[in-house]
């Protein structure tokens, strides 16, 4: 047997742990200041850093652990070689099709489009003179959109308004400034913003029901995209679950390279949400949800392989896992990462840099 249930309890808090940290990024709706820290090119480092780790540990350990347990399952090396490749594949296109399922569940399509309707200048912009972007397609995970940029600048204009809001509420409310709404603009007033006495009831209701309807938006696309990112994280769980079975240590740097990238996703789906409805623990509650199918993955896996504990299981686990990890680096991890920093100034250095420490991880396993 390559391995043996005494690692499963490990495996399992591991895989608890990597899916809980979407609710590190759903923090901000307790502290939206904490968006601010979200820059690119620190989005850029962690999402090379974690495509390091994950193509390097798929192409040196999990694919060797796929042919070595075919091996051990008394295939010769030919046979066992061409197992491996073929599961790789398969685990490929198992990805494929998830990513196809996701895109559908989150319409169909990402817009690429620019950050807009940028906050007025105003002592404290509330929701009021900031209006939120497209809901439709725009709040999806990080690594599904066209324009994760235009996104984040997005973000940080939600967070604003939010974090405003928050300092009002603790100041007794929030001031407009004079000077800017006696110079707005006509078309100002269907937002029930300087609109004259006659005007103000039909404006007011005009601007409720328009906010209705994309508050309704929001928290679709919310509820959509942590449906979304479940539904993604799940062959996650089941390869940190997997590497964890057979080499705890192999599986904890898997399980923060996972973790590292969560953080974000957690982000996209909590801040919509709580923008949308002002509540936050529904909104941190859902991004929660959406690291959960981590765990789901793991018993999944579990339940497969309490049924069957052979070596050619194991074999056909660690061979589509190998497969799932790299695609996931290469067709998500690392575009994304290059939208946030297209000089490329850290990118190529923190991926090469979470190869090196997968690496050095295993090179000191083995002594």
């Amino acid at each position: 047997m390559p391995t043996n249930s005494e690692n499963v309890g490990v495996a399992l808090a591991l895989v608890v742990a990597a899916g809980a940290s979407t609710g590190l990024g759903a923090a901000v709706v307790f502290f939206p200041s904490l968006v601010k820290l979200a820059s690119r090119r620190v989005l850029a480092g962690s999402l090379g850093f974690s495509a390091g780790v994950m193509t390097y540990v798929s192409f040196v350990e999990i694919f060797g652990k796929a042919q070595g347990s075919f091996l051990d399952a008394g295939h010769d090396d030919g046979k066992a070689y061409l197992y491996s490749t073929l599961c790789f594949f398969a685990g490929v296109i198992v990805m494929m099709a998830l990513n196809f399922l996701v895109a559908k569940l989150l319409g169909g399509h990402s817009h690429r489009t620019t950050a807009k309707n940028p906050a007025p200048k105003t002592k404290k912009p509330t929701r009021q003179n900031v209006e939120p972007p497209e809901a439709e397609g725009y709040f999806n995970p990080p690594c599904c959109n066209s324009d994760p940029v235009a996104q984040l600048e997005n973000f940080k204009e939600m967070a604003s308004v939010l974090q405003s809001e928050k300092e009002g509420e603790d100041d007794g409310g929030a001031d407009i400034d004079d000077d800017f709404v006696d110079n707005l603009p006509v078309d100002f007033k269907a937002n029930g913003v300087a609109a004259d006495d006659d005007d103000q009831d039909d404006n007011e209701e005009l601007g409720s029901m328009k906010k209705e309807d994309e508050n309704r938006k929001l928290v679709k696309m919310g509820v959509n995209t942590a449906l979304a990112i479940g539904l993604h994280n799940f062959p996650e769980g089941l390869a940190t679950f997997v590497a964890t079975l057979d080499d705890p240590k192999v599986g904890s740097v898997l399980a923060l390279a996972i973790a590292i990238h969560n953080i974000p996703e957690g982000l996209c789906v909590a801040l919509p949400i709580f923008y949308a409805t002002g509540n936050r623990l529904n909104a941190f509650m859902w991004a929660l949800l959406s690291g959960a199918s981590e765990f789901v993955a793991a018993l999944l896996g579990w339940a497969i392989l309490a049924n069957s504990f052979s070596d050619n299981t194991y074999a056909l686990l660690f061979g589509m896992v190998a497969g799932m990890m790299v695609i996931i680096s290469i067709r998500e991890l690392l575009p994304t990462a290059h939208f946030y920093d297209p000089e490329d100034t850290v990118v190529t250095f923190t991926y090469i840099g979470g190869m090196a420490l997968m690496a050095f991880s295993l090179v000191l396993f083995q002594l």
